[in-house]
């Protein structure tokens, strides 16, 4: 299923000379192919605005090669931004009243960064409740990630994430624990997700809520689930949409806090992600840093050149299959009118609500 670049979105071109699959708008309304439009509630912050794009758009394109994807990327105003996060969200992006005018199949809802404990004094919680309720009633399934997962299990099902007092960051072992639901189906029964949070929802509080979980780590908790329809409303806690160097950026800018005083402890590694040999190699930059702050010196580079051919990517194979099971069932029970899912499709008899 090709991505169809349907706006000059810079996104587009930069994943085609990454060797994605994108056709011109031109070609594509000449091909007769049934096409998809998934919307992307981008809410992450300016500094990874257009990464977190390049990110899903890439699980949704790999995701097989029947229909044609138009992507409509939207934001909410409410959100903090720069100059630049503005002209780039005014120049690319639609509004909600253009989204919910043309209607969507599938809706993906990113994470975002928030200040304090409390999502419901977010000043994007009451606009977000808005965009997943409407999603809710008008789209065939959507896909929450991460804070976004935590805020519909709080809003819509009374169960609030509770604090680590820790971040849990690095990748983490996952295990399938329904193997028989349509979107883990040829799916490797064990496979590595990349953590990055600081709340969490347990497994408990799923199924207090009526959700079915479908893949856990025993360290890292709950992955991903679904609503008790079986299809509505898909929830992840991972980030399986992480590329593989987005743990080392994390790091980076965590050691850079540090460096410039605003954090007081020495990021510790992301589990699991670093080698025994770039660990030692982060060591020893440890100490080059330790000694620059002490004499005043600029702050040296990390040895990321020497860092990236040594990380592996153990996680987005399991993620473009698990993308590509869920495109391929909106696809299944949407019509040709394509915003609108069938409905007729629902099967009381079917403890997934729906005939795979």
């Amino acid at each position: 299923m090709p991505l169809v670049a349907n706006t000059d979105l810079p996104a587009f071109a930069r994943l085609e000379q990454e060797g994605e699959t994108v056709l011109p708008r031109d070609e594509a309304v000449h091909q007769d192919i049934r096409e998809l439009h998934i919307g992307l509630l981008n809410m992450m912050p300016d500094a990874a605005l257009e990464a977190t794009e390049r990110q899903f758009f890439r699980l949704v394109g790999e995701s097989n090669q029947i229909a044609q994807f138009y992507m409509h990327p939207f934001t909410l105003k409410e959100l903090p931004r720069d100059a630049k996060g503005r002209e780039h969200v005014a120049k690319y992006y639609e509004s909600f009243e253009q989204i919910k005018s043309a209607g969507l199949d599938a809706l993906i809802i990113t994470g975002a960064n928030v200040q304090g404990t409390e999502l419901a004094e977010q000043p994007f919680w009451e606009p977000l409740i808005e965009v997943i309720d409407w999603a809710y009633a008008n789209v065939t399934s959507t896909l929450c990630s991460c804070l976004a997962t935590h805020a519909v299990l709080q809003f819509r099902y009374g169960q609030k994430r509770r604090p680590l007092g820790f971040k849990r960051w690095g990748v983490y072992a996952h295990r399938v624990v329904d193997r028989k639901h349509p979107l883990v189906l040829g799916v490797n029964t064990r496979f590595d997700v990349p953590h990055s949070r600081f709340n969490q929802v347990d497994r408990a509080q799923f199924e207090a809520a009526g959700l079915h979980v479908l893949a856990e780590s025993v360290d890292a908790g709950v992955h991903l689930a679904v609503s008790e329809d079986g299809f509505r409303l898909i929830f992840l806690q991972g980030h399986p949409e992480y590329d593989s160097i987005s743990l080392l950026k994390e790091y980076k800018r965590e050691v850079l806090r540090y460096a410039a005083g605003s954090r007081t402890d020495y990021p510790p590694f992301p589990d699991n992600y670093f080698s025994p040999q770039i660990q030692a190699i982060l060591d020893e930059y440890r100490v080059s840093l330790a000694h620059a702050v002490a004499s005043g010196r600029p702050v040296p580079e990390l040895p990321e050149s020497f860092i990236l051919p040594h990380i592996d990517n153990t996680w987005h194979d399991t993620a473009e299959a698990i993308l590509n099971n869920w495109v391929g069932k909106v696809y299944q029970i949407t019509n040709n009118d394509r915003r609108k899912p069938f409905m007729d499709d629902v099967d009381p008899n079917d403890p997934l609500g729906l005939r795979i």
